[in-house]
């Protein structure tokens, strides 16, 4: 989906007066601080700032898995706490059980959220030959490159049919090379799977070719200082890079950063 259709299209996920407080004996650590946040049904949406703002923990919150200290979240019109696996979550590390096979790794939240296996064994085989790694579906973990294992964990994010996926630096401990392979693969399912994305990630260049719309994060307390739209053409390749267009967007992006 292109930024134009992104922006006809209505809100899916509203995040607003969002704040999240540690508290501790000693002390207490304000992590986020009036976080409002819209993003649009199909919209790729990159959250980028300095380490330590609270990117991970505003996914955290929104996946369920951390409460905030106050503020909602909608998808669709709804209370988060009224939509159980309606999230979807991929991490830095893939985190994929080594005793489990490939097709085993990615039914693994059919079988937390109680549903029948059979009912989404055959989905799960769609997923895995949309990655390129339907010959795969009974090796275990340890015969797969770190890009493949991060394929198979996109996929078990995918496997329940959830209307958001979250990506928490999905790709930043692989390789240069592989991480390129991996940004057009995510585009590929993005584009086929037509899902609402937030994606952390600390490189700005992958902000730039991966989104719809960039948001960037204040020192903690994180706050949204800039939303900066990314109007590039779609489809997308490694070559956009090295237009004007691109660098102009990741030098602004930068300058916002304070990085130039």
């Amino acid at each position: 989906m292109s930024g134009t259709a992104a922006g006809m299209a209505a809100a899916h996920v509203e995040i607003r007066g969002l704040s999240k407080v540690y508290e501790a004996k000693s002390e207490t650590v304000a992590a986020l601080d009036d976080i409002a946040l819209t993003a649009r049904r199909g919209e790729f949406v990159s959250i980028i700032g300095p380490s330590g703002c609270g990117k991970s923990t505003l996914l955290k919150i929104v996946l369920g898995v951390l409460p905030p200290t106050q503020g909602s979240i909608t998808i669709g019109g709804t209370s988060l706490d009224a939509l159980p696996g309606k999230v979807g979550m991929v991490f830095q590390s893939p985190a994929l059980p080594p005793w489990r096979t490939v097709l085993g790794n990615v039914l693994l939240p059919i079988e937390a959220l109680g549903l029948r296996k059979e009912d989404y064994r055959e989905r799960a085989r769609t997923l895995l030959a949309l990655v390129g790694l339907d010959e795969f579906e009974d090796k275990y973990p340890s015969a797969l490159s770190g890009g493949m294992q991060q394929r198979v964990a996109i996929c078990r994010a995918l496997i329940h049919e959830p209307d958001l996926l979250l990506m928490d630096e999905p790709f930043g401990a692989l390789d240069a090379m592989t991480r390129e392979i991996m940004q057009q693969e995510l585009l590929k399912i993005w584009q086929r799977t037509a899902k609402t994305i937030l994606f952390v990630t600390h490189s700005i260049d992958e902000a730039v070719l991966l989104s719809d719309r960039v948001l960037v994060m204040s020192p903690r307390p994180g706050r949204i200082q800039r939303t900066l739209e990314i109007d590039l053409p779609r489809p997308r390749d490694a070559a956009l890079r090295a237009t004007d267009a691109f660098q102009s967007h990741a030098l602004t992006l930068r300058r916002s950063l304070d990085l130039s």
